[in-house]
């Protein structure tokens, strides 16, 4: 009996050892959060204490589908994305993410891609490339993603590109225009236009549709966008004929813009181009009025939202008369975007800008190209995406050979208060 009881106890202790590990080895799977470190220890730390677990695991996994090329073995294909939800830039993130999650949800209504629905996951990395440098590396160790949307700005753009060259994770931003994000690499494109098509094309508009031979600028010095703006207006400019007669510059965070828009009226300009965002551009309209400088007013995409109720206020004919780059008009008739716009307001309640548009795009390319390819494997999405023909809301896109898109631009005028489709240029040719 002594003997009995022995084996019994020893029996029940084992049990009870097995269970203890069991719980311990499925709280490791809850420790992820939400948010990435600060600093990227959370992210190494988290990868460190489920290797382990992982290496046993590994036919449970996405990871040996993945290195092999072929349709994961779980039941959905996992695509990653990177946007400022909060913090200073967070409302080009909020309506880039949201323009994606539609696309997504569109795509997993039509049953998926490759007979697997999608699992969007999607990390704040709050308009700073190390949150997002961070955030990109918990996409790729722990959630095992096959493809990213993203990033929104250029800044974190480019230092997410140069670890995405690194892994050949098939990448495209929807609205980073710095030229440099596709130049880290071939797995690197971009649903936008860049800067220097955008500023080049401004300049052609000038010369050849406003028929107007002197130009001003005034752009934020600290920001690459305005900078890389300016430097191709300028150029395109002296191309043509056109003389700039002054450049004035400030610094982020400026409010008061009289003393450079003082020497810009005595220069005389027929025009003032203003490369910046839209939150300095309504304010650098409204002195310049004040002052009496009553020329048209150029920019770029940054310019959409000028007129955005917490923007604008009720002053909507204060932006009147400006002329701007953009990725389409909302009264384009084109039946895909109109679409496309009362989706998007059925969903989220409000009118969509042009991120929300390109965050639309990028995620259906991302989509359409890893149909295309049959599998998962990066070096055939990339190929994919190569040589994509996509008929996009924001016009239909092919790639060039730095995978930066050929697409129509459109320019839009403010006039009473509204955006309002001038004319329409090819952008990538």
């Amino acid at each position: 009996m002594r003997k009995s009881k022995t084996k019994k106890s020893v029996s029940v202790l084992l049990v009870l050892m097995a269970i203890i590990m069991l719980l311990t080895s499925c709280g490791k799977t809850e420790t992820k959060t939400t948010e990435p470190a600060a600093d990227g220890t959370e992210a190494d730390a988290a990868v460190a204490t489920d290797a382990a677990a992982e290496t046993d695991a590994a036919a449970e996994t996405d990871g040996a589908a993945e290195t092999d090329g072929e349709t994961p073995a779980g039941d959905t294909i996992k695509i990653g994305g990177l946007a400022p939800l909060t913090g200073p830039v967070s409302v080009y993130g909020i309506a880039a993410d949201n323009g994606a999650q539609l696309a997504i949800k569109e795509v997993n209504a039509n049953g998926g891609v490759l007979g697997k629905q999608i699992e969007y996951i999607v990390y704040d990395e709050k308009g700073e490339p190390v949150e997002a440098t961070n955030a990109y590396n918990r996409l790729v160790n722990e959630d095992k993603v096959i493809a990213l949307i993203g990033d929104v700005t250029s800044g974190p753009s480019i230092a997410v590109a140069q670890r995405a060259v690194l892994d050949n994770l098939p990448m495209i931003t929807p609205t980073g225009t710095s030229a440099d994000i596709t130049a880290q690499g071939p797995n690197v494109f971009r649903a936008c236009f860049i800067d220097e098509n955008q500023g080049s094309l401004m300049g052609t508009f000038m010369a050849e549709n406003l028929k107007l031979k002197k130009a001003a600028v005034l752009y934020d010095v600290s920001d690459p966008y305005a900078q890389g703006l300016n430097d191709a207006f300028t150029a395109k400019c002296k191309d043509l004929g056109i003389e700039v007669v002054t450049t004035e510059i400030y610094n982020a965070g400026d409010t008061d813009f009289k003393t450079q828009l003082t020497k810009i009226l005595a220069a005389e300009p027929e025009a003032l181009y203003v490369p910046n965002y839209y939150n300095d551009n309504i304010m650098i309209v409204r002195q310049a009025k004040q002052i009496g400088l009553d020329v048209p007013f150029l920019g770029g995409d940054g310019w959409d939202g000028i007129l955005s109720e917490n923007v604008i206020g009720a002053d909507k004919n204060d932006a009147d008369g400006s002329y701007f780059t953009n990725h389409y008009a909302a009264d384009d008739p084109a039946e895909k975007l109109q679409n496309f716009l009362a989706a998007y307001r059925e969903e989220y309640g409000v009118e969509a800008i042009s991120f929300s548009a390109l965050g639309y795009d990028a995620a259906m390319m991302m989509v359409q190209a890893i149909e295309t390819a049959g599998s998962t494997d990066s070096a055939a999405i990339v190929d994919a995406l190569k040589n994509i023909e996509y008929e996009g809301v924001t016009g239909d896109i092919t790639f060039d050979e730095n995978n930066n898109p050929i697409k129509t631009v459109s320019i839009i005028l403010i006039k009473d208060g509204a955006y309002t489709l001038f004319t329409k240029m090819k952008s990538g040719e």
